[in-house]
């Protein structure tokens, strides 16, 4: 096979077994690897299972058939599992050089189930695998955990304390400060008493068309040089020039959504960190964008924060001491936590408190127990054990589950939808929760990427983000990083396929193939008991006008653009995709199954 390594490695930490079987290669020509792979495999294998932190569900970690060769922004990989905080089915994505690695070991994926008896270490090196005894590294945090495992040729993915307690919010780390971040998946992780992964090896992923893989290799490098955003704004600033631009979108969500603007913005914007604590850049396996920020406060050293973490742990809760913000950032990455749900969910906290509903919770824009309850909710100790479980959860145990900002279960970030509607449209339909990676209606509606619509009337638009969803999936199973996409086409991610793999796909079979994964997800879901009642958005963006800025006075149209949004589907009233649209997609029996029809 090209592209693909051939194998998949499955794991029974129960019976303390690993062994290797052959690629389907069917399944790899159908979904791609990645997200695709991970929720196939999901939805044939773990149907009975009830509880995400049961030793039964399913955790897969796949690379993708661009994954690791030399395509620009090919150096990231998937984690797909039952989520704990959602109960949706979910996957996970992170760069670094990980998911490079997983492939030079011989793997496309990793199939994991069951518990193991004590905390483990799964080492896949060199094309074989075995399990080792974590010994002290349990307890360890994520700094500690990788510098005992990493080595030459090596990367180590692993959970920090978050995930051994069962955190709803904790998060997969690998290569230190890179995050598999949301939906609680490094709490299956610590269910399955599973330290650590440590993969490396010498194999590389052959390429079926080298001259014609190459031509398209130097065409995308050239287009990432020439757009402005790719060449200069993000390896300039990173994710965190959105600050302000965003802000005065009307767009920065800012006390657990309550405004949307900060005033404060400025102190915590790019600009800011670039000039107070950034002391250079970073980029993942083959990336010549190389986004991520490098900094220093004081005498430590991390990476970040991104714009979500700025906003999450900052404008979210009301907070502009950014020296704070950042410390609280590399608090996260060291404990392994996901920083959008954390700052959310103690956002959700301020809120309760003010409200008078949680006595003695932290209150707005008091930045000195941001690192104080950040490390509670690790630890899960006083009101962190609430924290933990994450914002539905704690907002109904204080009979105010309006006050989570949050869709399916899981927190929604950094973009207000009444300042663009059609992002309203986007979280609603999220098969993993409130998301803005499933799709960023940011580029059309403020950035003007690839062209500008209307971001105060999403009316018309579901047929676009319809069109993002299905890409994104399709670049979550190469798998590449979306930031590509601000300068690439669709036509050049079907190029770098087909001339990778030899397999011949057209733009319009591969957004099908993103299709396809969408609908099998959504299956999976309607089997799981959601319905259209959950393409929802907390009242408050249904209801409560925005109050400042340039969407005063708007909510969310979320009715009208739901409808058109199931038709341009082909999916029924009640959310249900028709048997007309199933056998398009091939997926017929599924749809069989996962109805009861």
């Amino acid at each position: 096979m090209h592209g693909w390594m051939g194998r998949v490695l499955r794991v029974d930490l129960t019976r303390e077994e690993t062994r290797t079987e052959p690629l389907d290669g069917e399944l790899a020509a159908t979904y791609l690897g990645g997200r695709g792979m991970g929720m196939r495999l999901l939805f044939d294998e773990a149907r009975g299972v009830a509880d995400p932190l049961a030793p039964e569900n399913l955790l897969v970690f796949a690379a993708g058939p661009i994954t690791g060769t030399v395509a620009p922004t090919s150096g990231r990989f998937s984690v797909t599992t039952l989520s704990p905080l959602t109960g949706t089915g979910f996957d996970a994505n992170s760069g670094g050089r990980w998911g490079p690695m997983l492939k030079a070991a011989g793997f496309d994926a990793l199939a994991i189930q069951g518990a193991a008896e004590r905390p483990v270490v799964l080492e896949v090196v060199e094309g074989s695998a075995r399990l080792v005894e974590a010994g002290g590294l349990w307890g360890a945090n994520v700094p500690e955990t990788t510098g005992a495992l990493a080595g030459k040729g090596r990367s180590v993915a692993c959970i920090g304390p978050a995930g051994e307690r069962l955190v709803r919010l904790a998060a997969i780390m690998n290569d230190g400060t890179r995050a598999c971040a949301r939906g609680g998946v490094g709490a299956v992780m610590g269910s399955k008493r599973l330290k650590a992964i440590v993969v490396g090896g010498g194999a590389r992923p052959s390429v079926a068309d080298p001259e014609g893989f190459e031509f398209v290799r130097y065409e995308t490098g050239k287009m990432l040089k020439a757009n402005p955003v790719t060449a200069r704004g993000l390896p300039e600033f990173g994710t965190a020039a959105l600050i302000n631009i965003l802000n005065e979108a009307g767009a920065l969500p800012t006390r657990n959504y309550q405004l949307s603007r900060f005033d404060q913005a400025e102190a915590i914007s790019g600009e800011a960190l670039k000039s107070r604590f950034v002391t250079g850049k970073r980029g993942c396996w083959g990336c010549p964008i190389a986004c991520t920020r490098r900094t220093k406060v004081g005498d430590v050293q991390g990476e970040g924060p991104e714009y979500e973490s700025l906003w999450a742990l900052g404008a979210d809760c009301g907070i502009a001491d950014l020296e704070t913000i950042v410390r609280a950032n590399y608090l996260c990455n060291e404990l392994g936590l996901d920083t959008i749900s954390v700052g959310a969910t103690i956002a959700c906290a301020m809120e309760l408190s003010e409200q008078g509903l949680l006595s003695g919770g932290p209150v707005f824009g008091d930045a000195t127990q941001l690192l104080p309850l950040v490390r509670a909710t690790a630890y899960r100790e006083g009101l962190g054990d609430e924290l933990a479980e994450g914002s539905a959860r704690l907002a109904a145990r204080h009979g105010a589950p309006q006050l989570a900002m949050q869709v399916k279960g899981m927190e929604i970030p950094a973009y207000d939808p009444r300042a663009m509607q059609s992002q309203g449209l986007a979280y609603a339909t999220s098969n993993r929760g409130g998301c803005h990676l499933r799709a960023n209606m940011m580029g059309p509606t403020v950035l003007g990427l690839p062209k500008l619509v209307d971001r105060m009337n999403g009316r018309g638009q579901a047929g676009l983000a319809i069109e993002i969803q299905n890409l994104n999936a399709v670049l979550d199973s190469l798998v590449m990083c979306k930031f590509g996409h601000m300068a690439l086409a669709e036509d050049h991610y079907a190029r770098l396929l087909s001339t990778v793999t030899g397999r011949r796909f057209s733009e319009g079979e591969m957004l099908r193939t993103g299709e396809r994964i969408w609908t099998l997800e959504r299956l999976y879901n309607l089997r799981r008991g959601f319905t259209a009642k959950d393409d929802t958005l907390p009242p408050r963006l249904l209801e409560e006008p925005a109050q400042v800025g340039p969407a005063r006075g708007r909510v969310v149209e979320l009715a009208p653009m739901l409808e058109e949004y199931y038709r341009f589907r082909g999916w029924t009233r009640e959310g249900i995709p028709s048997e007309r649209k199933l056998a398009e997609l091939g997926l017929s029996a599924e749809g069989k199954e996962a109805l009861g029809c």
